[in-house]
């Protein structure tokens, strides 16, 4: 097909990537930088699988947006009470959802643009932790 498309595989498979490790990994902001490190890492190694430079670069670009992305999800529920591995089991089945669907052409461009706007809109509209039946004791 062409490079367009090995770039936007290596992209969304760095996404995908990101998304599982910062799912597993991001319950605090140690856990994060380890995640978006790893994940830069982890998805160069990848797009080196995938071909060339540009691949390498576009892995690691992926991998990094993927882990910002995943990690502004799972603070915010982990703020409001969700449990690491139930937040975890979802994040990564998103992951893996978005490493399969990399391989349609240009569905890696669109995520790597699609998640990140996506994880900037909810950083902004976050809520403090669900109040619940507590409001109703007092």
């Amino acid at each position: 097909m062409g490079d367009w498309y090995s770039i936007g595989v290596a992209v969304g498979v760095g996404l995908g990537l990101g998304l599982l490790l910062s799912g597993i990994l991001s319950v605090n902001r140690v856990g994060t930088g380890l995640a978006l490190v790893a994940s830069a890492v982890l998805g160069g190694a990848l797009g080196l699988v995938v071909d060339d430079t540009e691949e390498i670069v576009s892995g690691a670009l992926g991998g990094a947006l993927g882990a910002f992305a995943a990690a502004v999800v799972v603070h915010g529920a982990m703020r409001r009470g969700a449990t690491r591995m139930g937040v975890a089991t979802y994040v990564g089945a998103v992951g893996l959802l978005v490493v399969l669907v990399a391989f349609v052409p240009v569905a890696g461009y669109v995520l790597a643009l699609a998640l990140p706007l996506a994880a900037i809109r909810m950083r902004g509209r976050q809520a403090a932790r669900y109040a619940g039946l507590r409001t109703l004791a007092k």
